[in-house]
């Protein structure tokens, strides 16, 4: 049996089109994703939209469309996005879909039946851009600090679920390290529960023509947060399904910072009186930015990952991201670092190096790898390192490394001088280049998928695993073509 990983990312709000904030997130879990199947791994990614919010009905509204054929447009975006972003996502989850709309109403009734849920009065603050009640502490200014918007007071009967019982559950859940990563995202969680205590949070909403009806009760639906959770369940075909069995418990839910509490407090909490295992972890990334702000449709500052692929192209864009952010943490973006990482890392670093190699190939030795050795190292263990502790930016600023040393092998070897000379060891030189190159397109898969399939189409190889990560594998005689450069060199648009 192999071994399984299953990695979900949070599914998408469809009330406007996608943003570079969800590429940037659909990226970091396709990296995992591709890391784990070169590590041999069963892997399951999943992605998906969250189409039963309110935010949905009232921007379908505002477009003066029928509020089904409004989701069903703009659904067709994402699903582009994974496209274009060249994502390897297993399955693409919808939550009008009639299996997810059932499997919720039984999460519903089996957490009512256990008396977890009873019917009650509700007064506060209410965030529409949330779809949650927000405390007064939680404001900035008056106004939610996610959506800069002043939340509207509400007071309606309503049913709600019992989490003020888990409470000394989730506090011990959380006192445990690496259950969230970062670790202070879970110190975050861990403090506002021992702070504030858990409340008893409302799941469902009064009077609503959209969402997924209470199978108790159907003048209310449910609160689309606790309809959204279930997704990661309810694509595997919880509880019978196959999939169910094979990949539950998930092995890593990655979402943004906004929406740590839901996932790190709310979705165990829901697990746990339901009697179904816990996710082994939540992974919270940090919000890309424009000059510092965050980059949202709330706030009317995004930049349209789509246009940007049609223009550069999907590699350089995950390159980016991933290179230039620090796991975790919130990063800049704009098209002139795009452009800068393009010209200087891509074309000049891995592009030239794959083009000046295979060029030497085909004139020093016919365009076939000669017999030889390779002498130039890579440490493994320390890539490994920063996979296991999520520092994508880190394994991949390695694999960079490696690249920037194959590009100094070549000046401090100067293998058109040994071709002159006649010198034994140009051999050794090239096929030194070609095997790392063989390297480096496995180590540069997770990242950059598509540049690492034309580096094995030019080297006339299919695409190694991780046990391939060794030196001395590519095999002499091989015919390779230079062929067109990977990277064109591009101007920023002022």
């Amino acid at each position: 049996m192999k071994e399984k990983y299953y990695i979900t990312t949070a599914i998408d709000y469809v009330n406007a089109k996608p943003h570079i904030g969800h590429a940037y997130e659909k990226i970091i879990a396709d990296v995992l994703a591709r890391w784990n199947r070169i590590k041999g791994k069963d892997v399951f990614y999943l992605t998906g939209t969250d189409e039963n919010a309110q935010k949905n009905a009232q921007a379908a509204e505002e477009a003066k469309k029928d509020v089904k054929k409004f989701v069903d447009e703009n659904v067709k975006y994402f699903i582009d996005l994974c496209k274009k972003l060249n994502l390897s996502n297993d399955y693409f989850i919808r939550t009008t879909e009639k299996r997810h709309i059932k499997i919720s109403q039984e999460i519903f009734s089996k957490v009512l039946k256990k008396g977890d849920i009873y019917k009650g009065t509700y007064e506060g603050l209410y965030c529409q851009g949330c779809e949650a009640f927000i405390t007064e502490k939680e404001l900035v200014n008056g106004k939610c600090p996610e959506h800069n918007k002043e939340p509207r007071y509400i007071k309606e009967e309503n049913y709600f679920f019992k989490m003020s019982k888990y409470e000394n559950q989730m506090l011990d859940l959380l006192s445990k390290p690496g259950f969230v990563f970062p670790d202070y995202r879970g110190k975050e969680m861990y403090n506002r529960v021992k702070e504030e205590g858990l409340k008893d949070l409302c799941v469902s909403r009064k009077g609503t023509n959209w969402g997924i009806e209470l199978p108790n009760d159907k003048g209310y639906s449910i609160y689309v947060w606790f309809d959204a959770l279930i997704n990661y369940i309810s694509a595997l075909d919880y509880p019978d399904g196959e999939l169910y069995k094979k990949f539950w418990p998930a092995d890593a839910h990655l979402i943004g910072k906004g929406i740590n509490w839901f996932h790190s407090v709310i979705w165990p909490t829901m697990l746990m009186s339901a009697g179904i295992k816990l996710p082994k972890q939540i992974v919270v990334h940090g919000y890309l930015t424009v000059d510092g702000q965050k980059i949202s449709k709330s706030l009317g500052n995004t930049i349209d990952p789509i246009k940007l692929v049609n223009k550069y192209g999907a590699d350089p864009i995950r390159y980016v991201l991933i290179r230039d952010i620090p796991s975790g943490e919130d990063g800049d973006f704009s098209e002139k670092i795009l452009t800068e990482k393009i010209n200087s890392e891509l074309a000049n670093g891995l592009g030239n190096l794959i083009s000046r190699s295979l060029g030497m190939t085909e004139k020093y030795f016919e365009g076939r790898v000669p017999k030889g050795k390779n002498l130039i190292k890579f440490d493994l263990d320390k890539l490994n390192e920063h996979f296991d502790k999520i520092e994508l930016h880190l394994a991949l600023a390695e694999t960079w490394k490696y690249i920037d040393e194959c590009n100094k092998f070549v000046e401090d070897k100067k293998p058109w001088v040994l071709a002159k000379e006649n010198d034994k060891e140009l051999s050794d030189v090239i096929y030194s280049l070609l095997d790392s190159i063989r390297i480096i397109s496995i180590l540069i898969n997770p990242f950059i998928p598509e540049t690492s399939e034309k580096i094995n189409k030019k080297l006339g190889i299919k695409l190694g695993n991780y046990k391939d990560v060794k030196p001395n594998l590519l095999k002499q005689g091989i015919k390779v073509e230079k062929g067109e450069s990977l990277f064109n060199k591009v101007e920023a648009e002022k």
